[in-house]
């Protein structure tokens, strides 16, 4: 699967240093994105699996592709002649802050008909990306406040 039919990205910069947005992030308790639930078997490594769930729905099965432990990792998403990736970066850039990035990418021969689906992700990017970050700040507030 090479031929990129579809590509978005969007970055936001989050008041947590970049370990604790990666353990935040890699938690998929964490992920918050109704009516989405996810579920994850085992440690977030190279070639572990998780689930989507829609109520209703058939469950979405998606794999961890490559982990570069801290700072990036890929989850795909496979589909009848497709894939969808999900490409996270975390890049420090300042004291107690981390650059959040998101890239997402449909490629295959039988991609263009999951280019819907693809635009509904692109049009919820930017908030999704900005309700990551906060629930991060939270729970590095929560954390602090825990611990006094």
């Amino acid at each position: 699967m090479s031929d990129i039919v579809w590509q978005t990205s969007h970055s936001i910069e989050t008041r947590v240093n970049v370990e604790f947005a990666w353990r935040y992030w890699t938690d998929v308790r964490n992920w918050d994105d109704p009516p989405a639930r996810f579920e994850f078997r085992g440690v977030f490594v190279t070639g572990a699996r998780g689930f989507t769930h829609f109520s209703g729905q058939a469950s979405i099965e998606w794999f961890v592709r490559e982990v570069q432990a801290g700072t990036a990792a890929t989850i795909e998403i496979p589909a009848d002649g497709a894939v969808t990736s999900f490409e996270w970066k975390f890049e420090p850039v300042g004291e107690g802050r981390t650059l959040l990035t998101q890239r997402v990418v449909l490629c295959g021969q039988e991609a263009e008909k999951y280019l819907g689906y693809a635009r509904t992700l692109e049009e919820n990017l930017p908030l999704g990306m900005k309700k990551m970050a906060s629930a991060m700040e939270r729970a590095l507030t929560e954390s602090y406040s825990e611990r006094k």
